[in-house]
Parts: C-alpha cells; sequence; structure tokens
C-alpha cells in the first residue's frame, strides 16, 4: 500500500471518529457546560485518555512496529506471532497492576494534577471518583494498542483507525440516555461508567480482527524474554519522545486548575477542535510512516526512506497549514456553532475562541512532530526524541508560569504551541545533521507556496466576515450556515490557490491515492 492510500485510510476513519467526537462534545457541552462538574469529568477523563493518546497513537506502536516487522521480515509469521503472545502476556500483567496501584491512589493523584480543584467545596472529591470509575479503560485500550500495532504491521489500517468511533458512540449513547434511560448519580458518573464501556467495545472489537489476521493473541504464561526486554526499554522514553503534546496538555490541565473556574474546560473544547486537524493528518501520517519507513531502512534503502519522509511532510503541509488557518480565522463562529448552547454560554464561546486560535497556531508544528518522530523510531532510536521532549516540557512550564498571569488560560494554550515549535525544530535539525533527512528539491519549492495559498485563504476569510456581518441576507443566515459558506469559500480559494500557485495538483493527488 503506498503512503498516501495508507494516510487515507487510516485519515478517512479518524476524520469520521472526528467528527463523532464532535457529536460528542457537542452533546457534553450541553449537558455540562463548563462548570464544577465538566472540569471534574474532563480531569477524569484525561487520565485514561491520556494513555490512550501515549499507548494507542503513540509510545507503543513506536517501539513494538520496528521489532514486530524484523521478525515478520526476518523470521517469519510464526516468530512474529510468539512474540506478539508474549508481549500480550506481559502487558496484561503490568497493567492490571498499574490500574490497581492507580485506584488507590486516585485521590492524591487528583490533587497532584489539579491543585486548584481543592478550592472549589466537592470538586476535588468528585473528580477522583469520576476518575477511579473511567480509569480501567486504560487496561483495555493499552491491548487495543497492541492489537493495532500488529494491524499496522500487516499493512491492514482499517480496523485499527475504525475503534476510536466506537468511544465516541459510547459517550454519546451515555449523553442521550442520561435523563431518559438512566441517571445514576449524576451526569459525570454515567459519561464515566461510559469510557470503561468503550474500553471494553474496543479491545473486542480488534481482537475479533486479530484473530482473523491469524496472529492471536495466544495465551502464555508471562516471561520476560530478551524480545519483551528490549520492547520494555523501548516504551518507556518512547512515552515521551511521542506524547509530548498529550504530556504538555497534562501540564496544562494542572495550570489551568489554577487560573479560574471554567479554563479546563475552555481549553479542553478549544483543544477537541484542533484534534480534528491534528488528528486526520498528524496521526493518518504518523501512524502510516512508521510501519514503511521501518521495513524501508531494514532492507536497506534509505534514500527510498528519505523519499517517503519529504512525501509525508509535504502531504502534511498541504492540509495541515489551511486547516491551521481556517480554525484561527473561523475560531468564533466554529465554536459557537458547535457548542453554545444549554449549559454554554456566550462567555465560555469567547473564552473557548481565544484558546482556539493561539492551539491553531502550534498545530502545523504538532504534525510536523509527527512526520519526523517516525524517523528516530524506525530506526529503533527512542532516546533522542526523549532528550528533546525533556526540553519542550522545560519550555512549555516555564512558558505556562510566565504567560498564565497576563494572559489567563490563552496564555497556557499559546505555551503548549510555542513548545511543539521548539519540539518540530530540533527533531528536523538532529535528523538533517546525522543525514537521515534532507529536503528536496521538490518539497523546497512548494513548502512556500504552500505557505502562501493558506495565508491568503486566511485573509479573504477574515475580510469575509466583517464585510458579512454588515449583510442582511447573510445575517439573516443561521450560525450554522454561515459557518458552512466561510468554509466552503475557504476550502474552495485554497484549492485554487494552491493549484495556480503549483503548491499541488490533482492529478498527482490521484496517482497518489491510485498507487497501491
Amino acid at each position: 500500500m503506498s503512503l498516501y492510500r495508507a494516510v487515507a485510510t487510516v485519515g478517512g476513519f479518524t476524520l469520521i471518529s472526528r467528527v463523532t467526537g464532535f457529536v460528542r462534545d457537542v452533546l457534553l457541552a450541553r449537558l455540562l457546560g463548563a462548570g464544577t462538574v465538566a472540569d471534574a469529568f474532563f480531569v477524569a477523563f484525561r487520565f485514561p485518555n491520556l494513555f490512550r493518546h501515549l499507548f494507542a497513537e503513540g509510545a507503543f506502536s513506536a517501539a513494538f512496529v520496528p521489532l514486530f516487522s524484523r521478525k515478520l521480515e526476518g523470521e517469519g509469521a510464526a516468530a512474529a506471532r510468539a512474540f506478539a503472545d508474549s508481549v500480550f502476556a506481559m502487558l496484561s500483567l503490568a497493567l492490571l497492576a498499574m490500574v490497581l496501584a492507580m485506584e488507590v491512589a486516585m485521590p492524591w493523584a487528583i490533587a497532584a494534577f489539579a491543585p486548584g480543584f481543592a478550592e472549589v467545596a466537592g470538586k476535588l472529591e468528585l473528580a477522583s471518583d469520576l476518575a477511579r470509575i473511567a480509569f480501567p479503560y486504560l487496561f483495555f485500550i493499552a491491548l487495543v494498542s497492541l492489537f493495532s500495532g500488529i494491524q499496522n504491521s500487516l499493512g491492514r489500517f482499517a480496523a485499527a483507525a475504525a475503534a476510536p468511533i466506537l468511544l465516541n458512540l459510547c459517550l454519546i449513547a451515555a449523553a442521550l440516555g442520561y435523563g431518559r434511560l438512566w441517571q445514576g448519580d449524576g451526569p459525570g458518573q454515567v459519561l464515566a461508567w461510559a469510557v470503561t464501556i468503550a474500553g471494553v467495545v474496543q479491545f473486542v472489537w480488534l481482537f475479533v480482527n486479530n484473530r482473523k489476521s491469524g496472529m492471536g493473541p495466544g495465551l502464555v504464561l508471562p516471561r520476560l524474554t530478551p524480545d519483551v526486554r528490549t520492547l520494555g526499554r523501548r516504551i518507556v522514553p518512547g512515552v515521551v519522545g511521542m506524547g509530548v503534546y498529550q504530556i504538555n496538555l497534562l501540564v496544562d490541565t494542572v495550570i489551568a486548575s489554577l487560573v479560574s473556574e471554567g479554563a479546563v474546560s475552555w481549553l479542553y473544547y478549544a483543544d477537541r477542535v484542533n484534534q480534528l486537524p491534528l488528528g486526520v493528518v498528524g496521526i493518518a501520517i504518523g501512524t502510516a510512516l512508521l510501519p514503511m519507513l521501518s521495513r524501508q531502512i531494514k532492507s536497506g534503502r534509505g534514500d527510498v526512506a528519505q523519499h517517503t519522509q519529504n512525501r509525508g511532510l509535504e502531504f502534511a503541509l498541504l492540509l495541515t497549514l489551511p486547516a491551521a488557518a481556517g480554525a484561527a480565522s473561523l475560531a468564533g463562529p466554529i465554536v459557537a456553532t458547535l457548542f453554545e448552547r444549554g449549559a454554554f454560554t456566550a462567555r465560555d464561546t469567547t473564552a473557548t475562541s481565544l484558546a482556539l486560535v493561539a492551539f491553531s497556531c502550534g498545530l502545523p508544528a504538532h504534525v510536523l512532530v509527527k512526520v519526523l518522530v517516525p524517523g528516530f523510531f524506525a530506526r529503533e532510536d527512542t532516546v533522542t526524541p526523549v532528550r528533546i521532549a525533556a526540553v519542550c516540557l522545560v519550555s512549555n512550564l516555564v512558558l505556562n508560569l510566565a504567560l498564565m498571569g497576563p494572559l489567563g488560560h490563552v496564555g497556557i494554550a499559546t505555551a503548549t504551541a510555542v513548545s511543539a515549535w521548539l519540539n518540530a525544530g530540533l527533531l528536523a535539525l538532529i535528523l538533517h545533521r546525522r543525514g537521515h533527512f534532507r529536503l528536496d528539491a521538490r518539497m523546497k519549492r512548494r513548502a512556500p507556496r504552500i505557505a502562501a495559498a493558506a495565508l491568503g485563504m486566511a485573509a479573504l476569510l477574515v475580510a469575509l466576515q466583517a464585510a458579512g456581518a454588515a449583510t442582511p441576507e447573510l445575517a439573516a443566515l443561521p450560525a450554522w450556515g454561515r459557518l458552512c459558506l466561510w468554509i466552503a469559500i475557504g476550502g474552495a480559494v485554497y484549492a485554487v490557490a494552491a493549484g495556480a500557485l503549483g503548491a499541488a495538483t490533482l492529478s498527482e493527488l490521484r496517482a497518489a491515492l491510485r498507487r497501491g
């Protein structure tokens, strides 16, 4: 399967996941708003969801896929399956121990990650209760990451990419059913149970698909084999190297809990909008690149690997720069259309929109990280990204503390964006110095043209919104109608500008998608 077809497969299912995720968040905003219960639930949800991003979309695959691919290419399917079975046994045991330990330590963990909650009566206790209900999700989703790594290594991307949709459907059902079919102790508790149930559903889905591919898992006794030890050594640094974005968001949550009531929720909703292009483009490209680069490098085709990474970078910029420009220029209409109803007020819309503008400035950098990090992991180097991530984590923390006073929650989002650009820049610099990555002539020619087309689109959208406010016909349209109009105009303008400037051609994209 070609890079573009693999990205299209993963990106297509991820797009469905993000759309259902928006439906989920619209329902959550209506049900919870941006107050105490919402803050408590989002912190509780972030615990297992953090590990979902780190494992299912990051560190585990980054460590597992190269080792599994080496077994598959060098020793055959039987050896690869035996390795996967050993990993399944050890991972299950380690996860069970971790979940039990966190269930006991949850009150102290919540106090450490959201210290500001202690200032509101009952908020810290509520967040701890919800986190205890939701945290077993980690056990199932980390095992899903193992099955996903096997599927991706076999060139089968669809089942793993579809799994997050099931999480959204479970939360949508819980949000719609609350007050009609069940209530529990409150909406937060019902939603927390839905998170854990979603983990079970995703586990069953990937388990069945993995069995169909003939790759188990088989039940064996947990043993620390040499291969499992190697995997373990690579996962720990990979968590930091691949997951710096999620770790930065966790740092943001800690500090946001100290800023003001609702700050955690404003950042959550803004990040959910920002996650659409990040997931569809960044995660899709990173997921497709890693097994391809691993195979190309293992077979001694370094020049082909560099070409593949250049095309991944080009494709990422082609889709991400207009997404970032569009999100920044349409932040207000996007947030108002998606969330402003029920308990979510106009004040919440303004605060969330400002955070979205700041997050969108770092969106291209986050996607570039997803493109560049596989260049290290495919060469079985998990140490260098960790060192870079450590620098970025410190910079994020320093900037958070410096900006939270004058800019509040917007300063937190700004710090995340700046640290993302630092991360991408350092990754690219080190790959270049090692001779593992250089921009080819096509990339050098097209990158500035892509940027020019995206900036032109953003400028036009800002001008059209200003003109539209004074146009009675446009003002009479519902909010969703105006937003759809701006998006359609922006997309058309960008496509025309990109074609006119030579940033991309439709024939090239069609040919790339057909190449298998």
